[in-house]
């Protein structure tokens, strides 16, 4: 799929109504890696492409009430669901290209991006513009419930060596924008890394 922002809309647009019943055990993947991304009560984090907003939930109970959950989303029909389903209760919903924030500097403790790199069309300056809205210290952590290989054959290809998720290709890529990358792990049932946001 194109990483191009209108085709991007326009793929997930057409998905959005029945996204959540195609994957309907991610939950607690999805838990699961908002645990690993260490928030504590209180702290500001965002959602980048949150989709139908699986992960806000957790973000927000990870936060409690007095943290600050953020929602982003490039596709109408994807927060429409997600208001839909509720998840808007638990986060603030923002139509918004996440290439672009409306934050300010360190504005926010952390990011969360599940499926987020592969749709981003300039990974690297986007990556900055996520460590430019957190502060220094601040975390982000980049997941999928599956992991590349088994991602890869539910789309009918195989991975290769310039695949962006590669860990000898997003380290480097984390580090010239601004995160550093802590941990990192590819496994059949999912994938996450993590990083820190560099002073």
């Amino acid at each position: 799929m194109s990483d191009d922002p209108t085709h991007v809309q326009e793929f997930f647009g057409a998905r959005a109504a029945d996204w959540d019943a195609r994957f309907p055990d991610d939950g607690p993947a999805y838990a699961a890696a908002v645990a690993d991304l260490g928030l504590r009560p209180g702290d500001r984090v965002l959602d980048a492409g949150c989709g139908t907003g699986r992960a806000l939930p957790p973000l927000r109970a990870a936060v409690g009430r007095d943290g600050v959950v953020i929602g982003a989303d490039l596709t109408p029909e994807m927060l429409a669901v997600a208001e839909r389903a509720g998840r808007g209760g638990a986060g603030t919903l923002v139509r918004t290209d996440v290439t672009r924030l409306p934050l300010r500097d360190g504005a926010l403790d952390a990011v969360f991006g599940a499926g987020l790199v592969s749709h981003l069309p300039e990974p690297a300056g986007n990556l900055r513009e996520l460590a430019r809205v957190v502060r220094p210290g601040g975390r982000l952590a980049l997941f999928h419930p599956i992991g590349r290989a088994a991602l890869a054959a539910r789309h009918g290809r195989r991975l290769t060596p310039d695949d962006l998720r590669a860990e000898g290709n997003l380290g480097p890529l984390l580090a010239g924008a601004g995160w550093r990358l802590e941990s990192y792990a590819d496994e059949e049932d999912r994938f996450l890394a993590l990083a820190v946001r560099q002073g």
